[in-house]
């Protein structure tokens, strides 16, 4: 029998799903919940087998929703009793100082990450209700929290410090504690059998830009910079976020627009980045209205492409220069003229663009660069999933986490 892993990603008022085999690393079935706790009907999608099943009614609570999810593996497959489900994987977003590794869910690991909310508090909420719901409706299953953050705990004191007041950072678990994670780990750890090289030693640069966008600086392996900070707020520039800004506009906003935190907290995070600049968050949007000679659009993709050169030189200089560049996630994967873009202003460096590569849609892990070029250039695929079963499995497997919880049916 297939070992599978239930994969749960619980937003303030989403769930999405996906049932992963672990032999294969494939999505056996996946799906997604929608308004959550909102005065309209909620929507559901379920898909396995090439069948695709939706549902709308109102969705009061995440009880209701995952209860609903479950009785979709029972009616249209497949039946988690028959699926060989060794374990739940939920991701959380921030683990603070307090989990480096994943963790059982438990009493005491729920309460934690609730507690640590104060750090993500669009996410850490939901994620332990999630949780919470889940060890109650499947108890005789492992439940494990696998943390986005925990790959950058191991950042070099210099790049996880901010030049704060130490007594305040200290008190207030100021620093910097990066996002993504999970997929900059995946990532960097497949690079090495995608360009053929050993990862002792390789020097690398991974641009996770989707809607929400952030880069790393991996040597052999273990990260020594990421780009998002105490939250996802820091870095490049995103389809609703800032990324970086002066501080002292906030303050500025206060004394003159008359902000509260609120506003400034949504300014900050939803309406600005692309958004904020064009009126839209997608980049094919954007991509149009450049087309169609919008001088908005132009300077948001000219800004967006300078922040993230700016990174890669960045890191460049901090690891002594750089074997490879690889983009993943939705633009990275998806957006040839974005990558294009910043290969072009890389050139002076010797980084060579296949052109006919680079312009191939494929969801296959692959090097668009020319055989020449000084820097290799790659596109691979993310799968945060399959990274989160695996990371659970191995903790359901082993009966108990690193920090001593120990599952019991």
């Amino acid at each position: 029998m297939a070992k599978t892993v239930l994969v749960i990603n619980s937003g303030s008022s989403s769930i999405k799903y996906q049932l992963v085999d672990l032999e294969t690393g494939e999505g056996i079935a996946s799906g997604l919940v929608e308004k959550i706790g909102e005065p309209v009907d909620g929507h559901y999608k379920h898909e396995f087998n090439g069948e695709k099943h939706e549902l709308e009614e109102p969705i009061h609570d995440h009880e209701q929703g995952l209860k609903r999810v479950l009785g979709f593996f029972n009616e249209f497959g497949p039946k988690l009793d028959e699926a060989g489900i060794v374990a739940v994987g939920h991701r959380v977003v921030q683990g603070g100082s307090i989990f480096p590794n994943p963790a059982l869910v438990t009493d005491k690991t729920i309460n934690q990450v609730k507690d640590l909310a104060v750090l993500a508090p669009l996410h850490n909420g939901p994620e332990a209700k999630g949780a919470e719901v889940m060890r109650a409706l499947l108890s005789d299953v492992p439940q494990i929290f696998v943390f986005d953050s925990s790959f950058f705990f191991q950042l070099p004191k210099a790049a996880s410090t901010y030049a704060l007041n130490k007594e305040i950072a200290d008190q207030y678990h100021i620093r910097r504690y990066g996002a993504h994670g999970t997929s900059h780990e995946f990532i960097s750890s497949v690079v090495p059998s995608v360009i053929g090289k050993p990862a002792e030693g390789l020097k690398q640069i991974v641009l996770h830009i989707g809607n929400g966008a952030s880069a790393s600086a991996e040597v052999s392996g273990k990260p020594v910079e990421t780009s998002m900070g105490l939250t996802p707020l820091e870095g490049l520039m995103m389809g609703g976020r800032t990324g970086d800004i002066d501080p002292a506009v906030v303050f500025h906003l206060i004394r003159n627009a008359h902000m509260n935190v609120d506003e400034l907290d949504a300014l900050f995070n939803k309406r600005s980045g692309m958004m904020g600049m064009t009126g839209f968050g997608d980049l094919r949007e954007v991509h149009r209205l450049v087309a169609e000679g919008n001088e908005d659009a132009k300077l948001a993709l000219d800004v967006y492409v300078h922040r993230i050169v700016g990174y890669i030189g960045n890191y460049t200089a901090q690891m002594g220069g750089v074997d490879v560049i690889t983009f993943t996630a939705g633009v990275g994967e998806n957006d040839d003229v974005v990558r294009k873009m910043v290969c072009d202003k890389l050139a002076p460096f010797g980084v060579k663009l296949d052109e006919e590569k680079n312009a191939t849609r494929s969801k296959e892990p692959r090097i668009i660069s020319t055989p020449d070029s000084k820097i290799t250039i790659c596109v691979i695929p993310t799968n945060e999933e399959l990274a989160i079963a695996r990371k659970s499995a191995a903790i359901a497997e082993a009966g108990e986490d690193t920090y001593g919880n120990v599952f019991s049916k």
